[in-house]
């Protein structure tokens, strides 16, 4: 990565190994005062070690031309090899990295960064982080220790911090020196702070944001926070107009005049710009006063003694199992008693019934004993409801047909009157004519 021409190597530890060190800033102008920016970026090395500071953005290169070398076959002076290289990254000892540092790689065949800024709890403790390499062509690995030594800032924490949201950037871009040189820069134009640091970068995605749709080349927008020592600049204000928070709610875009100074590389959303103030702020620390819902203190805990008495378990045994048992047997013969003990029977049912109506239901279960029995043997005879028991004229009465005589299965349900035997003759009326022999 160049660096841009505003950018000066002020620490002397940057050219003997122990990482690129401190940068520090000075206007291209008068040269009235120096703003200081202590962004470490530091390219990798076998077991390096770095120092930054605490409270200050942090940046560290994996770059993918330095482990080449290191994956067999070894290639030649002047031999290019494109090899998809990866990244892990995890605290020595443990799976992941500290909750302060955070690590991107887009593609195989881009560099890895580290970043984060790390937290004045961190400082004086020496964070070992090994950085393990796959070249996913041949699947070898090397491995490098990266000693990260946390020092501690005088001017942090600064009082007066500025979030941005630029929505045209990933991290991965905004991480490259000359870019986050070129908005600390315009930062530094509109607001005029003696001192400002780069505290912090949030990938949008971090922070709750969705994937973009790969077209008009989208970006997923990344939040940039800056610290300086004097107060917010008025232009920056503006952001807390009525008229502006207004249109903020109504989804339009504040009417900002320092916008164009960003405009030319950086498209912010005035809209969720963060303004802090820490020295306005007061400690919401509150005393507990002991009341509803909080113990008393009860003194040192004193575990039981190792003599313990044995308990007696037959009491539990009687009112776990042995009590509902009785209920179930006691319900069970009381229902024993009711199904079979007072049952009134067959006989006392017909005595109470009138004898026209057993003779009507026996009638019936004659009838339906018949039908069923007509329905598996079809050769029988016909029932005998079904025959006629007198002659329609004379009115004798005709014994009733029998299968011997007759075929059943042929036989009409009602017989006509050519069928009956002994019919007799109607004479019937002659009509009036002469008569042929």
């Amino acid at each position: 990565m160049q660096l841009p021409r505003w950018w000066e190597l002020g620490d002397p530890c940057a050219w003997t190994g122990q990482g690129r060190g401190t940068r520090r800033m000075s206007p291209a102008t008068t040269g009235t005062f120096l703003l200081t920016v202590y962004t470490i970026f530091s390219k990798v090395h076998s077991d390096r070690n770095v120092y930054p500071s605490a409270g200050v953005l942090f940046v560290h290169v994996l770059e993918r031309e330095y482990f080449k070398g290191e994956f067999p076959p070894y290639p030649k002076p002047g031999e290019i090899s494109n090899d998809p290289i990866t990244f892990n990254t995890n605290l020595m000892g443990y799976p992941d990295r500290p909750g302060w540092l955070r690590y991107i790689q887009r593609t195989p065949y881009s560099d890895g960064v580290l970043y984060g800024s790390p937290t004045a709890e961190n400082v004086g403790k020496p964070t070992v982080i090994e950085i393990t390499a796959y070249n996913r062509r041949t699947f070898e690995t090397t491995r490098h220790n990266l000693i990260i030594n946390i020092m501690s800032a005088e001017d942090f924490p600064l009082p007066y911090q500025a979030e941005f949201f630029i929505k045209n950037m990933n991290v991965e871009e905004m991480l490259a020196s000359e870019v986050l040189g070129d908005f600390l820069g315009a930062v530094k134009n509109v607001w005029q702070p003696e001192r400002l640091n780069a505290i912090n970068i949030t990938s949008a995605l971090d922070r709750g944001g969705r994937v973009p749709l790969p077209i008009n080349d989208m970006k997923e927008g990344v939040y940039v926070m800056v610290g300086a020592d004097v107060p917010f600049s008025s232009c920056l204000r503006e952001v807390e107009n009525p008229q502006n928070q207004l249109r903020c709610s109504q989804e339009m875009e504040p009417v900002i005049t320092c916008d164009k100074k960003f405009r030319t590389q950086f498209y912010i959303d005035w809209c969720k710009i963060s303004l802090v103030d820490k020295t306005k702020q007061v400690s919401t620390y509150q005393e507990v006063i002991r009341g509803e819902g909080i113990l008393p203190d009860g003194g040192e805990y004193k575990p039981p003694s190792d003599s313990l008495k044995s308990r007696d378990y037959y009491t539990d045994f009687l009112i776990t199992l042995a009590v509902p048992s009785a209920v179930a047997l006691l319900l069970f013969l009381i229902l024993a008693y009711i199904m079979c003990c007072r049952r009134e029977g067959v006989e006392k049912r017909n005595m109470q019934t009138p004898d026209i109506q057993l003779v009507h239901h026996s009638a019936i279960q004659k009838s339906t004993k018949e039908l069923r029995d007509m329905s598996k043997n079809r050769e029988i005879a016909w029932p005998l409801s079904t025959l006629p028991v007198f002659h329609p004229v004379t009115g004798e009465i005709i014994p009733p047909l029998h299968a011997d005589s007759y075929e059943s299965t042929n036989m009409p349900l009602m017989q006509t009157q050519q069928n009956l035997p002994h019919q007799t003759q109607i004479p019937q009326q002659q009509t009036t004519g002469k008569w042929y022999p």
